[in-house]
Formats: C-alpha cells, sequence, structure tokens
C-alpha cells in the first residue's frame, strides 16, 4: 500500500469531486484493488480485495495526518467500501456525513449518496465527458435552440453540464425512476429548467425518442452490462443503428462505453460497419487521474458528426 500512503500524504487541497488515487489503473503495483476518491467532507476508499484491520489504521492514520495538514481544526470524515467477491459491504469509518450529501464538480452540484451502493450518483471518470458536453453546447450559434437526448441518463449530470452550458431542452431517459428522480434534485439543486425525464425502456420506446427530436447532440452512456436491460456486446449495436433516425444535420453523438474487457475497436469498428456515414471527430480524454497501463481498459469516449 506504499504507493496509496505517498499519495495521501501529497493530496492537494480541493472542494471538488475527484479521484484521488486509481490503482485500478495498474500503474501501482500491489495497488491494483485500491482507489480512493474525495466527495467532499469526504474520503472514500474502495477495495476490490479484502483489507486487513492494520492496513486500514493505516490508511486512516494517513488520511487524519495529511487532513490536518491541509484544513486544520476540520473533522476527518472518511468511508470504506469493500467490492470483494462482488458484494459490497460498506461503512463510515469517521466522522460524519452531510444530509442531503451534496458535492460541487465545476460550477455544478450534484447529490451523492456514498454509504449506499456500488454507485455514488456521480461517476468521476466522466469529468471531461462532462466539460466536452458544456464546451460543445457553447460553441453553438444559438445554445438555446439545441436539443440533446441523454440515453442511459442515471442521475442526469450530462443533462445538468447541457443546460448550465445554455442547452434549450435535454430529454433524460432512463429505466430507473429512483435514478431519474436523483437527476430531478441535481437539475433543482442547480436551479436548471429544460429537463425532460422519461423512465422508460430505451429499447420499446424509439417511437416516442424519435418524434421528440433531431437532436442537436445524442449522448449515450449505456452500463457494459446490466442483466435483463443491457449488454453492450450485442446491444450497443442497436443504439448505433439508431442514430441517423435521431440526429439532426450536423449533429454529434457522443458514444461512452465503460467496459475493460472490449477495446476501442468496438466501438469504431461498429461504427464504421452500422453508420458510416457520421464522421469521428476525437476521443474524448480521461482526466488524467485515470490513467491506464492499457488504454484500452479505460474508459472511452468518442464524438461523431452527422453531414449537414
Amino acid at each position: 500500500m506504499h504507493a496509496l500512503l505517498e499519495a495521501i500524504a501529497t493530496l492537494p487541497a480541493s472542494q471538488q469531486a475527484q479521484r484521488l488515487f486509481h490503482g485500478r489503473g495498474g500503474l501501482f503495483p500491489g495497488c491494483e484493488h485500491l482507489s480512493l476518491d474525495l466527495y467532499p467532507p469526504a474520503a472514500v476508499l474502495t477495495s476490490f480485495a479484502p483489507l486487513a484491520d492494520e492496513a486500514l489504521q493505516s490508511v486512516g492514520d494517513a488520511l487524519q495526518q495529511r487532513w490536518q495538514q491541509l484544513y486544520p481544526g476540520e473533522p476527518l470524515t472518511w468511508v470504506y467500501q469493500c467490492r470483494a467477491l462482488g458484494a459490497a459491504e460498506t461503512r463510515l469509518v469517521q466522522g460524519s456525513l452531510p444530509e442531503p450529501h451534496t458535492v460541487q464538480e465545476d460550477d455544478a452540484r450534484y447529490l451523492v449518496h456514498v454509504l449506499r451502493g456500488q454507485n455514488h450518483g456521480l461517476f468521476l471518470d466522466m469529468a471531461e465527458g462532462r466539460r466536452w458536453v458544456r464546451q460543445f453546447i457553447a460553441r453553438q450559434p444559438d445554445p438555446e435552440r439545441c436539443t440533446v437526448l441523454n440515453l442511459f441518463a442515471y442521475t442526469c449530470a450530462f443533462s445538468v453540464a447541457a443546460l448550465q452550458a445554455g442547452a434549450g431542452q435535454v430529454v433524460n431517459i432512463d429505466m430507473s425512476k429512483a435514478a431519474l428522480a436523483s437527476g430531478q434534485q441535481n437539475h433543482r439543486l442547480n436551479q436548471l429548467a429544460g429537463g425532460q425525464f422519461w423512465g422508460h425502456d430505451i429499447f420499446s420506446s424509439w417511437g416516442k425518442i424519435t418524434r421528440t427530436g433531431p437532436y442537436q447532440l445524442v449522448i449515450m452512456d449505456p452500463p457494459s452490462y446490466q442483466k435483463g436491460s443491457f449488454v453492450a456486446t450485442k446491444d450497443y449495436a442497436r443504439l448505433i443503428k439508431r442514430l441517423p433516425d435521431l440526429l439532426a444535420p450536423g449533429g454529434f453523438a457522443l458514444l461512452c462505453l465503460n467496459a475493460p474487457e472490449l477495446p476501442l475497436a468496438f466501438l469504431q469498428d461498429q461504427m464504421a460497419a452500422l453508420v458510416p456515414e457520421l464522421e469521428f471527430i476525437e476521443q474524448v480524454a480521461n482526466p488524467a487521474i485515470f490513467a491506464d497501463v492499457s488504454p484500452d481498459r479505460a474508459l472511452k469516449v468518442l464524438a461523431y458528426r452527422m453531414p449537414s
């Protein structure tokens, strides 16, 4: 755990939600099972293998020492989640969490819940994707005329970014009504109007989705594997085939895939085979902290453009 303890000893002061240590990227031998995140005011340690009490004590001591250097007099709050064998066990090791717990990324605030489940309400590795959306909307000649389709919206962070940048309307679609309810809270937190929230199965709602378009931006950020609803290896192609019907002339598609077992070519090859008329524009870089020994294992975010 030497690399993790070293990273803790040099943590910068910040009030932004972010990853602090990414052992999962394989750049720190012996720490491949560890990650450390900051959801202010809490540090969240996640391990994919059980940690001994002595190891947890070392992490706690290191966090306590660095916290007092950065924030003299402020109490430390930290959470430990163990995901060994696929099950998640989470506990508040020290301190207390606000209720509701909201965090900041750039100029937006988001509701999070670090003690419940494996997904905390904001995917930190997608920070650059949200910034890309902000920049895309801001570049449009008339942002208020921009309509955005946010598929697999989860808690609608992409929608918050788009509306803050000036988009006129964002349609958020997700099967989870609970996730969309959090998304609506995120919109209220940021005093945003223009969001729509549809608790639908995307694959049985294409008629309604298409009638609301065409869209200047379509965002596809599905789970890589969710039993009974989406399996990337067979279902991503079904999404891609719909893009020509969804996009306005000159519109953009942002395709996201977080599946370590699927390479970048998985998306590129399907786009070339199924919708060759769409032009590849760029791959959106991940936050530097998420560097991986194998870029193909990391989050993949690709931008394509529909001909005008």
